[in-house]
């Protein structure tokens, strides 16, 4: 079961359960749309994999399947991911 965490690892802007913009890794790294878009150019500075849409928890499943609530904040070092993955 995902974890559905609660924010984007990198601009800490919230993403509930129901966010159309939240994407995750393979990993179930989390970022938001615009930071993957236009920073990560789509390769999770984790793991080094590609970026899929979160699928949205139901509403009604979130009593016995609750999203998490731990916050991963951890701001990209924008300079060295695009080296990484330019080379």
């Amino acid at each position: 079961m995902l974890e559905i965490r609660p924010t984007c690892e990198n601009c800490n802007k919230k993403l509930p359960f129901d966010a159309q913009d939240a994407m995750i890794c393979t990993f179930e790294c989390t970022f938001c749309k615009d930071c993957v878009d236009t920073i990560l150019e789509q390769v999770c500075p984790n793991c080094g994999g590609g970026f899929e849409k979160r699928p949205i928890r139901p509403e009604a499943l979130l009593k016995k399947y609750p999203a998490s609530t731990k916050i991963v904040h951890q701001p990209v070092d924008v300079e060295a991911h695009l080296k990484r993955i330019h080379n």
